[in-house]
Formats: C-alpha cells, structure tokens, sequence
C-alpha cells in the first residue's frame, strides 16, 4: 500500500496538469491564426479580441497572484505543523 505522501505527489502533478491544460485551452490564439471573418453581421465581427486579451491576461495575473499567496501560507501552514510533529 502507498504512503500519504506518495499519494498526496501524485494528486499534485494531477491537479497542476490538468490546470496547465486549462489555461492551455483558454489562452489566446496568435494574431496569425486567429480566424477572420468577413461577414459584418456576424458575431465574430463584433467580438473584440484585444479587448478579450488584455482582460483574459489581467485576470490570469490575479489568478497567479492569488495562487503564489496561497501556495505561501501552505506552506508556512504545513512548516509549522511539521515542526510541531518533530517537537512532540
């Protein structure tokens, strides 16, 4: 039978990937491959990427920023409930 830790590993790398795979899908398309469309009633002509981009990156920096701050406090959350565990 595996250990915690050996689990606990293994539902991280699976966590990470499958937030890597996320942003992957949602990220942007580059300029030369976006698809343009010449009908002006479409609603592709009225969707503004670049407006789409700087709103879709400002919120994955708020959510990387979010994600560092929380990884900070786990980890001085499971410091001190280790070092606790080596002192008793």
């Amino acid at each position: 039978m595996r250990g915690w830790r050996t689990k606990f590993i293994f539902m991280l790398i699976v966590y990470f990937a499958g937030f890597a795979t996320a942003i992957y899908t949602l990220a942007p398309a580059p300029d030369g491959k976006v698809a343009r469309s010449s009908d002006k009633n479409s609603p592709l002509s009225q969707f503004d990427s670049e407006q789409f981009v700087e709103s879709f990156n400002s919120g994955m920096h708020k959510c990387l920023d979010f994600g560092k701050e929380a990884a900070l406090r786990t980890a001085t959350i499971v410091k001190k409930k280790v070092k606790e565990m080596r002192d008793a």
